[in-house]
């Protein structure tokens, strides 16, 4: 089975009804034929985006319900030393700047765990590494 890391984008857009990509995150969580991951950064930043308007978004409450329910699925990955250290590797060869840091350690996260290909719908945050593929492709 193929493992995937979910981006946080897909997260909020499978709760988004009203997202033009509601459907296709949805069809990614529905996907037989992959194993999902996450990680801890990403849970993060989901959070943060969900609850930053609570009159449009979500309270915490309901947030945190919704990622207890993607737990059921989807397994959250933590950072080790070992993703430190390709996180480190990684900076040192693409060198981001501000917000592109978080997507690196996102992707460092990942590898670590022998996972290299991304379903995000902002292809173009990652699309310099080398070492990960989208999906679909």
């Amino acid at each position: 089975m193929n493992r995937l890391l979910v981006d946080t984008n897909v997260l909020i857009y499978a709760i988004d009804e009203d997202s033009v990509y509601f459907k296709k995150s949805r069809k990614i969580f529905f996907d037989e034929n992959v194993s999902l991951f996450t990680t801890s950064k990403n849970i993060s930043e989901f959070l943060t985006v969900i609850t930053r308007h609570p009159e449009n978004g979500l309270t915490l409450y309901e947030a945190m319900k919704v990622i207890y329910e993607y737990s059921r699925f989807i397994q959250i990955l933590y950072p080790t030393e070992i993703t430190y250290r390709i996180f480190l590797k990684l900076l040192e060869t693409y060198q981001p700047i501000g917000l592109k840091i978080h997507d690196f350690e996102i992707v460092s996260i990942g590898l670590a765990n022998g996972i290299n290909r991304i379903a995000t719908f902002n292809q173009k945050d990652f699309k310099e590494i080398k070492d990960i593929s989208f999906y679909p492709q």
